[in-house]
């Protein structure tokens, strides 16, 4: 899957966050977003995930247009072909760990069996076997977000977008999730799109987009 971004433009009134910005992602390619607070990183990928809108220009995936798609075509797209992490990990507490990575497959449809038997095979490649039946306030912060790694593979998504995935977590928690990243680049073949802060963390991908002030270096 590549992905490709020509001439994206997108304001938040009357702030101009993105000024026309073009990038081509390659199939299985990793890489990190750059730049400093305010330069545009998260919008930018929240446009590659579908999650915002641009007010002009286009992202294609395969020459597929995704802003063409109607609502329903852009939901099903995302949910078969995109998962997402961020920095705050969105467990919804009153369910066990393997519940909350279950979720978007029982949504999808897979009955309950399967979708435990999916879920325990991510958390035990995770090293999180001794914590499925853990709520997220008994997890700590690197678990937890592992837990919302697992939870975003589950559907096998052939894109996996992280905003800030260690952005809210201490130095010990934070290697963890980055060791994490490492594995998926050398073990998982899928293109993975990550925004950072890290200049550590952003030299285990295939490549750095450096943006400022809405426009790539």
């Amino acid at each position: 899957m590549i992905i490709k971004l020509e001439n994206i433009y997108k304001s938040f009134k009357p702030v101009e966050v993105l000024k026309g910005i073009n990038l081509e992602i390659k199939e299985n390619e990793f890489i990190s977003i750059v730049g400093p607070s305010g330069a545009g990183k998260s919008t930018l990928l929240h446009l590659i995930g579908t999650l915002e809108k641009p007010d002009s220009g286009t992202v294609k995936y395969n020459d597929i247009d995704i802003y063409k798609l109607n609502d329903k075509e852009l939901s099903d797209f995302r949910n078969k072909n995109l998962g997402f992490v961020f920095q705050f990990h969105h467990l919804l507490p009153e369910f066990t760990a393997i519940e909350n990575v279950m979720l978007p497959v029982l949504i999808g449809g897979l009955n309950k069996d399967e979708a435990m038997d999916k879920a325990k095979i991510l958390l035990e490649n995770l090293n999180l076997s001794h914590r499925f039946t853990h709520r997220p306030q008994e997890l700590s912060g690197g678990e937890q977000q592992r837990v919302a790694i697992a939870r975003a593979l589950i559907n096998n998504p052939k894109v996996l977008l992280a905003d800030e995935p260690t952005g809210n977590l201490d130095s010990k928690n934070a290697q963890e999730v980055i060791n994490l990243f490492k594995k998926l680049r050398d073990e998982c073949k899928r293109t993975i799109i990550l925004v950072t802060h890290q200049e550590s963390f952003a030299k285990i991908s295939d490549r750095i987009v450096y943006i400022k002030d809405g426009v790539i270096e």
